[in-house]
C-alpha cells in the first residue's frame, strides 16, 4: 500500500468537511427574496426541489472517491496534479451555505470558486482512472455548472430589477453554452447527465407554473438535448 501524500489526507478530510457543512448549516432552499434590494419569487430557471437530491450522489462519491486514493493512490503524481484545486472547491463548499445564507454576492462568487477548482481538477484527472476520480469530479462540476448560473441570474435580478423572465433566459442560454464549451474537453458522462439532470429539474418547476410558459419548456427541451448530443459526439474514443 502506497504511503499516503498530505494532499491525499487533506482529499479526503475535505470532502468530509464539505458533506459535513450541508448537515450542520440551517436548509438552504435558495436565496431569499429579502435579501436583496428587489425583492423577486424564485425564478423560473430554479429546479425543481427534488433536483437537488443529486448532492447526496456528489458527496458520497467524492468521499468513496478520496478515500480510494488515500488508500491505493496515496501518491500516486496522476492523482497529486488533480488534488489540489478540488481540494480548495471542497474547501470552500464546506463553508458555502453559510454564506449563502448572509451574503448571496458573496455565495455567487464563490460558487465560481468552486466550479473553477472543480473543472481545474477534471482537467487534469488521468484518462484510466475515471470511475475512482474523473467521474465523482465530472458529477460535481456538472452541478456547480448549472448551479453558479442559477445563483449569478438571481443575484442580478435581485440587485437590479431585471426582469425575472429575461434573467431566466439569459441563464438557460449560458448553461447551454458552458454544458457545451466543457464537453469539448470530453468530460465523462457524469458531467452533461449532472446538467441533464439540472435542466429536467427547471423542466419540471416550470411545467407547475400557471403562466404560459411552452416556448421557454421548449428550450428547456432544446438546451438537454444539444447536451446529450454534443455529449454523444464528443465521447471518449470518437474523432
Amino acid at each position: 500500500m502506497p504511503r499516503p501524500s498530505l494532499a491525499a489526507l487533506l482529499t479526503l478530510l475535505a470532502a468530509l468537511a464539505f458533506a459535513a457543512g450541508a448537515f450542520i448549516s440551517d436548509p438552504f432552499t435558495g436565496f431569499d427574496p429579502d435579501q436583496f434590494p428587489n425583492p423577486t419569487p424564485p425564478l423560473i430557471l430554479q429546479p425543481a426541489g427534488y433536483a437537488f437530491a443529486i448532492w447526496g450522489v456528489i458527496y458520497a462519491w467524492l468521499i468513496a472517491s478520496a478515500v480510494f486514493g488515500l488508500i491505493r493512490r496515496g501518491d500516486d503524481p496522476d492523482w497529486q496534479a488533480a488534488r489540489w484545486p478540488l481540494i480548495v472547491s471542497m474547501a470552500i463548499g464546506a463553508i458555502w451555505i453559510e454564506v449563502a445564507l448572509a451574503s448571496p454576492v458573496w455565495a455567487t462568487i464563490l460558487i465560481f470558486a468552486m466550479l473553477a477548482g472543480a473543472l481545474m481538477s477534471l482537467v487534469r484527472c488521468p484518462a484510466h482512472e475515471t470511475g475512482w476520480l474523473a467521474a465523482p469530479i465530472a458529477l460535481y462540476a456538472g452541478w456547480l455548472s448549472a448551479a453558479s448560473v442559477v445563483a449569478t441570474a438571481t443575484a442580478v435580478t435581485g440587485w437590479t430589477g431585471l426582469d425575472p423572465a429575461i434573467s431566466s433566459w439569459i441563464g438557460l442560454l449560458a448553461v447551454g453554452s458552458l454544458g457545451v464549451a466543457v464537453l469539448q474537453l470530453r468530460p465523462p458522462l457524469s458531467y452533461p447527465l449532472a446538467l441533464i439532470w439540472a435542466l429536467t429539474g427547471v423542466l419540471v418547476a416550470s411545467a407547475q407554473n400557471p403562466a404560459d410558459l411552452t416556448l421557454f419548456m421548449g428550450a428547456i427541451l432544446g438546451a438537454i438535448g444539444a447536451i446529450a448530443l454534443t455529449a454523444w459526439r464528443r465521447r471518449p474514443g470518437t474523432a
